[in-house]
């Protein structure tokens, strides 16, 4: 896959990850985008590692996508861990 695939799968993954794991977050667009494609690849390694797949075929398969979605999820949670964003809960 090209560069310009790489980000738009990041984009679209990293807000995503975002989507499912709601909460603030310093950062915008780019920070967004560098989750996902860091995400993307963290996400095709450990379905290497793990499953013994490529997980990382092309920008229509599925399993691109929720390598780059998976790997961008833990991307930012370590971000939010390390940069001290975590979410409040209330106790009603």
């Amino acid at each position: 896959m090209g560069i310009i695939a790489w980000i738009l799968i990041g984009l679209l993954a990293g807000f995503i990850a975002k989507a499912l794991m709601p909460g603030k977050d310093p950062g915008g667009l780019i920070i967004t985008m560098l989750i996902g494609i860091a995400g993307g690849l963290l996400g095709g390694w450990l379905g290497k590692v793990i499953f013994g797949v490529d997980s990382i075929d092309g920008f229509f398969d599925i399993s691109t996508w929720i390598a780059a979605i998976v790997g961008s999820v833990i991307l930012l949670a370590l971000y939010r861990v390390l940069t001290g964003n975590k979410r409040h809960h209330s106790h009603a």
